[in-house]
């Protein structure tokens, strides 16, 4: 695996080049602006993702749940057995 101090390195070498661009052509550099999207689509697909995951949080407080009652018992016994 490569150290990070290459990948920081090539980063610099990356940032360097794309700024030397920018200087010499900068008619061709504009920016871009987001579309917006439209309201319909977006509250048809969150609908969507609501039905289908409708179940979801549920079973994340069921796991929350076990997991809290999990580190309890291990904290009781490390006070009954240390």
């Amino acid at each position: 695996m490569p150290k990070k101090s290459s990948r920081r390195a090539k980063a610099k070498r990356h940032a360097r080049a794309v700024t030397t661009i920018q200087e010499k052509h900068p008619q061709q550099f504009k920016p871009v602006t987001a579309k917006p999207q439209l309201s319909a689509r977006t509250s048809s697909e969150a609908r969507d993702s609501i039905s289908r995951y409708q179940y979801v949080m549920p079973e994340v407080k069921r796991i929350g749940i076990l997991a809290g009652s999990i580190i309890l018992i291990l904290v009781i016994l490390s006070f009954v057995l240390g």
